[in-house]
């Protein structure tokens, strides 16, 4: 437990929702979350500073790492 803070799994909409990495080519920015299926619209979760915020995000959402796609 880091400060006193409970870490909970949460969910996502599985059917309409896919896990989404997109990168800045300029900057090497990455930023995890959800792109809808079907308007293409991107929900920003968690900035993505090192390897343990991707696996937080892979814990928290109980999604492995070959589910998750990489956008440019």
């Amino acid at each position: 437990m880091l400060f006193g803070r409970k870490r909970k799994k949460c969910s996502y909409d599985r059917e309409n929702l896919k896990p989404v990495i997109r990168a800045s080519i300029c900057t090497g920015e990455q930023v995890a979350g959800f792109k809808n299926i079907h308007t293409g619209k991107f929900s920003a979760v968690l900035l993505i500073r090192n390897s343990s915020d991707l696996k937080e995000f892979l814990e928290d959402y109980d999604i492995s790492e070959a589910d998750v796609s990489t956008e440019y």
